[in-house]
């Protein structure tokens, strides 16, 4: 008889505290990072971190209000969420070039050297 156990992590417990995400797997492992990993959990009101989902099969977890997904694996490999770049930098539009060709450079010309 030939059996496939399921070996990828699975999340079957969340919970959120003002300072960590503590992930209970269902093979009896605890996984837990600082809240710090995600930027956007970590401006979220309580409320807010309270809200959330497993998402597939327990492969990761969703916050609808913030749209903030970690997985499992992101969590066991120490993956933080990246912060985009500041707000400014982030919605900054690059300027579209001018379309006129740059002027042309004139070449020195060497002092002495006979004009023909």
């Amino acid at each position: 008889m030939n059996t496939a156990a399921r070996t990828d992590p699975r999340i079957e417990e969340v919970r959120v505290t003002e300072d960590e995400i503590t992930a209970y797997l269902v093979d009896g492992r605890v996984v837990s990072v600082p809240l710090a990993w995600s930027w956007r959990l970590s401006e979220a009101t309580p409320a807010q971190r309270a809200n959330f989902r497993l998402i597939g099969t327990g492969q990761g977890i969703h916050w609808p209000a913030i749209d903030e997904d970690i997985s499992i694996e992101g969590m066991l490999h120490g993956t933080p969420a990246r912060r985009p770049r500041s707000g400014a930098a982030a919605g900054k539009v690059r300027p579209v070039r001018s379309q006129t060709p740059p002027a042309k450079r004139m070449q020195p010309t060497r002092k002495g050297a006979a004009r023909g």
